[in-house]
Order: C-alpha cells, then structure tokens, then sequence
C-alpha cells in the first residue's frame, strides 16, 4: 500500500509529530510505501489565489475551480500544487494527521486542501462522494485535542465531535470519492502523562495494523438519488 501523510502542526516535538512517527514507523514494518507532507516544515503556502496558475482562461476575472481544471490540462498550474497533486494520485491512503484549532483544522491544512483537491481531477459536475475523482482510495484523520473525552457527545458541553470534524470527513474526504475510516482520537494531551502519551501511540499503533479490518463511515451514493439530486425514496 502506497500512504501519504499530510501533516500539520507547528511544534517538531508536538505529540502530533509523534503520531505522524509512529504512523511512519508502523506502515514501514509492514511494508507499505510512506511518504509525508510536513506542511510547516515545508512552509507550505496555504493562500488560495491568482498566482496559482502561471497563466490563465482569464486573466481579468478569477474562477479558482475552473482555472484549477484548466491549469493541470495546460501543466499551467504552480509548481507546489501539483507536486502535492501527485503524492495524493499515488497514495491509496491519505492520513491527515492534525490538532484541533477552534472547532476544525488549522489553517495551514485547510489551505492544502484549498489548493491541492484540484477540480476537474479530485470532483467536478457529479464527480462526488462514491463517483468522486479520487474514488478507491481510503483516508484516515488522526486529531489531537485539549479537551477531554467526556467533554464531547451528544449532550456534553462541546457537542459531537464528528460535528466538528464533518466539513473534513463528508464535505471534502467523502466528497472527492475517499473511503473514510473512523477518525484516531488522543484526548487531552497537553495535560496528560508521559505513560498516557505512550499508551496513546500503542493504541495508533495497533489501529494501523489492522487497518484493512477497517469499515468506512456510511455516506451517500449517487445511485440514491435522481438526475436532479433528489432522494429516490
């Protein structure tokens, strides 16, 4: 298996860095082919705009989708994106490995997206959730968080954390064709102990030797609904 990580947290010695690690160092011993994307390291630029595309369809009026879609079929578009474009057409599974900032990702990864979900190859017309461009393909979120676990559900003070993460597991994920897996949780971390942590990393550990065991989150099809995106029933 061909993995990719997109990894995004500004600290080196984070204990997100850990988990990128340990996700390397796991996916080596079984044999899968790693490659990571450390986007602070790479200071990665996450700004959408003009300057994306070497030329343009249109150079008075900015459309991002549609010039996106011109871009990679004129090999017009910047060079870091479509670098960042071929590591995800080869990776069979994609593990954004990120804390969480403010309810939702930091904006470092919210640019990648912004910048390397690339129209016309990632989604476009009715290319989207199981017809989406990058259908086959599996991803994995590994979040880490202040909160503590009892602090998230239902009627817990901070709501769902799926809520939370829905614009990333359904609205982009799930949307360009991904087969999601639940998400991989660490709870608390700033505050928890040395022996937690690594209990922690055991847990990842475990988790991705059995990731073919894995069953993907439930979302729609296509084949669900009629011509005009209404349910069939």
């Amino acid at each position: 298996m061909k993995v990719l990580i997109v990894h995004a947290h500004p600290e080196p010695q984070s204990f997100t860095a850990a988990l990128r690690d340990q996700a390397i160092s796991t996916l080596q011993a079984q044999g899968h082919e790693v490659q990571v994307s450390d986007l602070y390291g790479m200071n990665w630029n996450p700004v959408a705009s003009a300057s994306d595309f070497t030329s343009r369809e249109n150079p008075e009026y900015l459309v991002y989708a549609l010039e996106q879609r011109l871009g990679v079929k004129s090999q017009s578009i910047a060079a870091d994106i479509q670098q960042e474009l071929d590591k995800l057409l080869w990776a069979d599974l994609l593990i954004l490995n990120f804390p969480i900032f403010w309810f939702s990702a930091p904006a470092m990864l919210k640019g990648w997206i912004d910048r390397v979900l690339v129209s016309g190859v990632c989604y476009g017309g009715k290319r989207f959730y199981d017809q989406g461009g990058l259908a086959g393909k599996k991803a994995l979120v590994t979040v880490t968080l202040g909160g503590r676990e009892h602090m998230f559900g239902e009627r817990a003070i901070h709501g769902p954390l799926a809520d939370m993460l829905r614009p990333i597991l359904r609205g982009t994920l799930a949307y360009v064709g991904f087969e999601v897996l639940e998400p991989f949780v660490a709870w608390h971390v700033p505050y928890i102990s040395a022996e937690a942590r690594q209990d922690f990393l055991h847990g990842y550990q475990q988790r991705l030797e059995r990731l073919a065991d894995d069953q993907p989150l439930v979302f729609p099809k296509l084949e669900q609904f009629d011509e005009a995106l209404y349910p069939l029933t």
